[in-house]
């Protein structure tokens, strides 16, 4: 019993840490209020994470082993439809992990490793959302250039990894609050969609506008 309760403890830091950082940001959350919140002392917690790097960081390889298990689902997108299933599930993840991308530029400024494997995130989007494409392509629900093709992923990560900050942008105090997810996730998931318009065929542009329809049903019943 005694070797695991190091566990339970160590698992218990990086949900509570995911917590706080999600809530107030990274720079605001120190490891001293992370112990406090958890009613442990600093050197219990410097045990497990000797440093908040430590922390980001552990808490950035569990993000990015949920991402690629999210990513593989690229593989099976055919039409519209699941397109918007799968970006919904990706944008679900990354705000589970919000904090990474609210704060961003000032993380890896400031941590090397971050920097590092956050770049490979960036390229396994890219590589995801190229499949996509291509899956589309091959199932005859989109005609596209590959040289646009890899135009457009790249862009469609751009609006991925930056949308959190332009809804936090737009209302800092409320924007990443947990009652604002579904309507962010909604908004977030019909823009990037949005991008495939020019080159959907007729049927799968109907498609798109009608789940452009319900989704702003659900925005005007959620802001009602």
């Amino acid at each position: 019993m005694a070797k695991k309760a190091p566990r339970r403890t160590a698992q218990r830091i990086l949900e509570t840490g995911l917590d706080l950082f999600n809530r107030f940001g990274e720079p605001n959350v120190s490891t001293t209020l992370i112990a406090s919140e958890l009613g442990i002392s600093p050197g219990n917690l410097y045990y497990h994470y000797p440093a908040k790097d430590a922390l980001i960081n552990r808490l950035h390889e569990a993000y990015e082993h949920e991402l690629g298990e999210v990513l593989e689902d690229a593989q099976g997108v055919r039409d519209i439809g699941q397109a918007g299933a799968f970006l919904h599930r990706l944008f679900e993840l990354i705000w589970r992990y919000r904090f990474l991308y609210r704060d961003l530029n000032d993380l890896l400024s400031k941590n090397r490793h971050l920097e590092t494997r956050f770049q490979q995130v960036l390229r396994s989007k890219q590589t995801a959302l190229r499949t996509l494409l291509g899956r589309m392509a091959e199932a005859g629900h989109l005609s596209i250039d590959p040289a646009e093709a890899d135009l457009l992923a790249r862009s469609m990560v751009v609006l991925v990894t930056y949308w959190l900050s332009y809804e936090y942008v737009g209302n800092p105090r409320e924007a990443l609050e947990p009652e604002h997810a579904e309507e962010s996730l909604m908004r977030a998931s019909r823009h990037t969609l949005q991008l495939l318009t020019p080159y959907l065929a007729p049927a799968q542009q109907q498609h798109l506008l009608t789940l452009g329809t319900m989704d702003a049903g659900e925005d005007a019943a959620l802001t009602a």
